[in-house]
């Protein structure tokens, strides 16, 4: 497993780090806690250093998880959480004030639980599970964030940006009082590199990179006849022709496909590890399988420079949030 600078943190982090959505149930289905601690187990043992989890990961299951982990384990393991929106809306809707997602009080309270559900008496990175940067000068939050710090029950603070919106915590970072930015990036999202990571590598912001594989467009297995359990948001992220679509561009990448990387989801991550702003990419995983398989792309190849030209030519820009 190879290491990078988490921007001004101080931190070196595992270059792949964990994505703990899926294991933490709710929206994603088919989980299982045993199969889920073996694959937390397996990445720690492979060098990786970094676990990504939420508060509203199925009402604070996947924390637990991870609670459980850090028990068992003497590794040096650094944790990052998520506060959710107060008024339950993902994304952050534009004009909706701060008081309605991120009062003061709410911050303190749910970092207190999120404290409680992972055993730990300081989280590394508290982030907000969403973002508007129509409230990066508002000093409630800020005022928040410092107590705890000052408290010593977050060590940083960070934002998970609104779902394919990367322009939206350009005028936070410029307040310099975020550490880390969470932002969607893959061979289809290409659109951070117009703005955003310019921004993070010139003020040393740490990137936290999420749906590497597009939450499974990129793994290479959707067909048309593909399937979700029932309950799956998948099934709503994948609806009508969207599967069909996914096919098509994804026969074209396999195309490309050769010893640099040698099927999909070993294209799209050895991309997004390619760009020297990204600190860590976090895809989801769910078996000692998947774990291996990804934790095995952190060896210090990246791709060509004829390769990655290449792949410009396969942006996306799309929204199947919506």
């Amino acid at each position: 497993m190879k290491y990078r600078a988490f921007g001004k943190t101080g931190i070196q982090v595992s270059e792949v780090g964990y994505g703990t959505w899926g294991i933490g149930g709710g929206l994603w289905q088919g989980s299982e806690d045993d199969q889920s601690m073996q694959a937390l187990h397996r990445a720690i043992d492979l060098g990786l250093n970094f676990v990504d989890t939420a508060l509203g990961y199925g009402k604070g299951h996947s924390e637990r998880l991870v609670a459980r982990l850090l028990k068992d384990r003497k590794e040096r393991i650094y944790i990052a959480t998520k506060i959710p929106p107060k008024n339950g809306k993902w994304p952050a809707r534009s004009g909706t004030k701060l008081h309605d997602v991120f009062p003061h009080e709410y911050i303190i309270e749910c970092t207190e639980q999120s404290l409680q559900n992972l055993q730990v008496d300081s989280i590394d990175i508290q982030q907000f599970h969403v973002w508007n940067d129509e409230w990066a000068e508002d000093s409630e939050w800020s005022d928040a964030i410092g107590k705890l710090k000052e408290q010593g029950k977050i060590r940083h603070f960070g934002v998970s940006i609104n779902n394919h919106e990367p322009e939206n915590a350009l005028k936070l970072g410029a307040t310099g009082k975020v550490d880390t930015l969470q932002v969607i990036y893959n061979i289809f999202d290409q659109a951070p590199e117009d703005m955003l990571f310019p921004f993070c590598q010139e003020n040393k912001i740490g990137v936290i990179v999420r749906v590497p594989l597009d939450e499974g467009g990129l793994t290479g297995s959707i067909t048309p006849q593909s399937t979700f359990p029932e309950g799956d948001f998948r099934n709503r992220y994948f609806r009508d022709e969207r599967k069909q679509q996914v096919v098509e561009r994804v026969l074209r990448l396999k195309q490309l496909l050769d010893p640099e990387a040698q099927s999909v989801p070993e294209l799209a991550l050895r991309f997004i590890l390619s760009h020297p702003a990204i600190s860590t990419v976090i895809p989801g995983m769910r078996t000692t399988r998947n774990v291996e398989a990804n934790c095995g792309v952190s060896d210090g190849s990246l791709l060509s420079g004829k390769l990655l030209a290449e792949l410009k030519n396969h942006r996306w820009d799309r929204n199947f949030y919506h």
